[in-house]
């Protein structure tokens, strides 16, 4: 079991150790408050499947609760939508916010053993800022995740990641990301096919 904790902890002491020093060295910050901090990791699954058959927003609910091991909270139509069968107030999504310990072991196994198992990955993209330091990344379907048994999954389900930072700019939540092992794909200065 502490092994188990110690794991866990590994990059909240890489973040203290670490990415602190190399962000204020790079940066300059004054205050070690200023230094930007991961504030939450929001995963959510848009289900849309639901309004034909509650049973997709089970096994949809299934899946993340094992994936994040936090039970995901039900969200609801804000307005109808004619052309998806979507009525307001019908349940459509789901969302699992992780913070603190969790927050940091969560990021660990899904840096570190789900991303690699995406089919041609080729790095993410380093763009996907959404210009107040907050990284957005959509993955296809739950079976990239090592807790979910692939033989095991009735539908393939998307869903969205949502790395929330405390950063004041896409630069500086860019560069803590990657020194936590984020893997984006290297900006190039030029586009002629390099």
């Amino acid at each position: 079991m502490l092994h188990e904790m110690r794991d866990m902890a590994r990059l909240k002491d890489l973040y203290k150790s670490q990415i602190v020093p190399e962000l204020t060295k790079e940066f300059g910050y004054k205050n070690p408050m200023a230094v930007p901090r991961m504030e939450k990791v929001v995963v959510s699954m848009g289900v849309g499947r639901a309004t034909q058959d509650k049973k997709f927003l089970e096994l949809a609910k299934k899946d993340l609760t094992m994936i994040t091991g936090q039970m995901p909270a039900v969200c609801k139509a804000k307005r109808s939508v004619s052309n998806f069968k979507v009525r307001e107030g019908m349940e459509t999504a789901l969302k699992v916010t992780i913070r603190g310990e969790r927050m940091y072991e969560f990021m660990d196994r899904f840096i570190n053993l789900t991303i690699p198992r995406v089919r041609d990955f080729r790095g993410l993209n380093p763009n996907s800022f959404d210009g107040k330091g907050n990284y957005s990344m959509g993955l296809s379907e739950q079976g990239v995740f090592p807790e979910i048994n692939p033989g095991q999954i009735e539908f393939q389900q998307g869903m969205n990641v949502t790395f929330v930072t405390t950063a004041r700019t896409d630069e500086e939540a860019r560069k803590m990301l990657s020194l936590f092992g984020v893997p984006f794909r290297k900006k190039t200065a030029d586009s002629n096919g390099g």
